[in-house]
């Protein structure tokens, strides 16, 4: 657990406020799950993420995504060396371990579509040829609500599921921001070290998945997916991935908790991040709530368990 607090500690040298947000990256690195960053421009989304791989050994790679970049660019191509006169591969940039997908959503269908086999599998094949992904492997996305009308392509349901979580960005509060002002307007920036090594990751998450989790708790946790399916303001509700993905989420919530069993709460903690992605809501419900507000609704309906065990 020394060197989850010793990220927390260098991620705080450079951001404000956002010891909720650093959570929710460390469940994702150590479940072996992605995150999504939604928020206006300007809110530190980029710079989170960009920190992070700071702090972390291992290779980090950047997209910048427009409309003009295409699958090629993102995975890789086979090309002929006139030198060899054979045809060789050349890896893109997500053979790495913490991929930054700025702007996601700027990328057009086709695009997004050449990130699902790594996301999901690990994986990148390439003319029939499949390159494997050395753990950690971690995509970090970046979204900008507002810009959803021109220029943009919103991601498909089956992009989003591949989301581990998805983290609205807040604006700070003002003294938060008061902060933000005094220890950046030098322009300055305090440089982190890396304090967490790729064998740390691999133990780390090795140890998260032997968080007791009891069947009281898994009960909670599919009462509470199960009730998106039923809910009236939802029009397609979370799937089992989406159940098997809060398990996982609640159990890293713990543990960075310093707890090797997980309680209702952590559940809680995680729930609407897991799920307001994974859901879609009625037109009526669209037009007057938010995604969150609509899962904080879910998660309040489904009574907390009144015992749960917490050891084995």
């Amino acid at each position: 657990m020394l060197s989850i607090k010793e990220l927390k500690k260098e991620m705080s040298k450079v951001l404000i406020g956002r010891e909720k947000e650093i959570d929710l990256l460390l469940i994702a690195l150590l479940q072996e799950g992605h995150v999504l960053l939604e928020s206006v421009p300007g809110t530190g989304k980029t710079l989170l993420a960009k920190t992070f791989a700071q702090c972390i050994e291992g290779d980090f790679k950047r997209i910048q995504f427009t409309p003009d970049v295409l699958p090629s660019d993102v995975t890789g191509i086979q090309f002929f060396n006139p030198k060899t006169q054979e045809f060789e591969l050349r890896t893109g940039p997500v053979v790495t371990n913490v991929l930054l997908a700025d702007e996601i959503n700027r990328a057009t269908p086709r695009t997004q579509a050449s990130l699902l086999e790594v996301m999901e599998e690990r994986q990148i094949t390439i003319d029939g040829e499949t390159v494997g992904l050395e753990p950690p492997f971690i995509v970090v996305a970046t979204q900008n609500p507002i810009e959803s009308q021109q220029g943009t392509f919103p991601l498909p349901a089956a992009q989003l599921d591949r989301f581990l979580l998805k983290i609205p960005f807040t604006y700070p509060t003002f003294e938060e921001e008061r902060s933000i002002l005094n220890r950046f307007k030098t322009g300055h920036l305090q440089t982190v070290e890396k304090v967490m090594s790729l064998s740390d990751i691999q133990s780390l998450s090795s140890q998260v998945k032997e968080v007791y989790i009891s069947e009281d708790i898994q009960t909670y946790i599919l009462q509470i997916t199960r009730e998106t399916r039923s809910h009236e303001w939802v029009e397609v509700g979370a799937s089992p991935r989406a159940s098997l993905a809060l398990l996982k989420a609640s159990q890293a919530q713990a543990f960075i908790s310093g707890r090797n069993f997980v309680n209702p709460q952590d559940v809680v903690a995680v729930a609407s991040f897991v799920l307001q992605h994974r859901v879609q809501l009625t037109v009526e419900a669209s037009l007057t709530k938010t995604p969150e507000e609509v899962m904080d609704r879910v998660i309040e309906m489904v009574m907390l368990p009144v015992e749960a065990g917490q050891t084995k």
